[in-house]
Formats: C-alpha cells, sequence, structure tokens
C-alpha cells in the first residue's frame, strides 16, 4: 500500500461527532494530560460550563474519544478565565473555540484543523459571524495558517500566561 493510501485510510478511522454527556471523563483526562503541565488545566465543572449544544464536538477513534472542541458563543474579544466555570450564558454571533486537544496517539494527522474546519461549517450554518480562539504555547503559528488573526491589543485573563494570543475569523 502506498503512504499516500494509507493515509487516506488513517484519516476515515476517525469521526466526528456531537459531544454527548457520557464523554466526559475522556475529555477530562486528555484536558489534563495536555495542559496540566503548563499550568493551564480547568478541570471538569470549568470545563462543563463551557459547553454549549451544537457547537461542541468530539473526535471518535475506535469507540473512544480521541480528541474534542469546546466552543461556545461569548462576546468578541473577551475570553473565558481558565481559573472559573461561566456562571451565565452569554449570546453573541462570535463563537468562542475555547478548548481543542487531541490524544497523543492520534497527533500529526491534522485532526486539529479538521475540527475547526467542521466548526466553521457548522458556525455558519447556526448565523454565527465570527470565530474567536485563544492559541496557547505557540500555537497561534498553525492557527494563523488557517486564517485566524491575531489580537494582540486584546487583553486576556491572567489565567492563560503570558504567551497567549487571542485570535479570530470570519465566518462565511
Amino acid at each position: 500500500m502506498r503512504l499516500l493510501d494509507a493515509e487516506l485510510l488513517l484519516d476515515t478511522d476517525v469521526v466526528v461527532r456531537p459531544l454527548a454527556e457520557r464523554d466526559w471523563d475522556a475529555i477530562v483526562a486528555l484536558e489534563a494530560g495536555a495542559y496540566a503541565q503548563d499550568g493551564l488545566s480547568e478541570g471538569r465543572e470549568a470545563l462543563k460550563s463551557r459547553y454549549s449544544a451544537g457547537t461542541c464536538f468530539v473526535l471518535e477513534h475506535k469507540d473512544q474519544v480521541g480528541g474534542y472542541l469546546l466552543a461556545l458563543p461569548y462576546p468578541p474579544f473577551t475570553s473565558p478565565d481558565l481559573s472559573r466555570a461561566e456562571d451565565a450564558d452569554r449570546p453573541s454571533r462570535n463563537l468562542h473555540a475555547h478548548d481543542l486537544v487531541i490524544a497523543e496517539h492520534l497527533r500529526g494527522r491534522r485532526l486539529g484543523p479538521r475540527l475547526l474546519t467542521h466548526l466553521l461549517s457548522v458556525a455558519g450554518e447556526l448565523g454565527y459571524e465570527q470565530i474567536s480562539m485563544v492559541a496557547v504555547r505557540g500555537a497561534h503559528v498553525l492557527w494563523a495558517q488557517l486564517g485566524y488573526r491575531a489580537h494582540p491589543e486584546v487583553g486576556l485573563p491572567a489565567s492563560y500566561g503570558t504567551n497567549a494570543v487571542y485570535m479570530s475569523m470570519k465566518v462565511g
């Protein structure tokens, strides 16, 4: 089998589906594994407070959660504080891609961009005007390649650390 054929085969073994209640244990574990070492882990309560029906997804691989994306309506040029749970809905035409994690064994397959592309499609269908995010650990370089624009002038909660970058992209 040629490499390209193997890559295509591997890509079909991952399904994007809406987040379900049964997924939270896996999401919490993936999030802690990805962010705890950097002091960016939020914990179950805060993560669950970022849930919004219709805009949160998991990557399913071999009947297991292999990644996830949490996105919620949030006013533009602001972002949730990692140190606390959300206490109210924040209606907005901006959809904030709050958290995206891919399991280590699935990294390098462009699944993060695949999730964000899926979110962009859903955001358009739901009438959102913009998607925002906070890039951490140098990820702003990757997201810029996908069309996200950095806004270094936007202040962020201290919980993101010193190198976080607020970014946004128009929908449509």
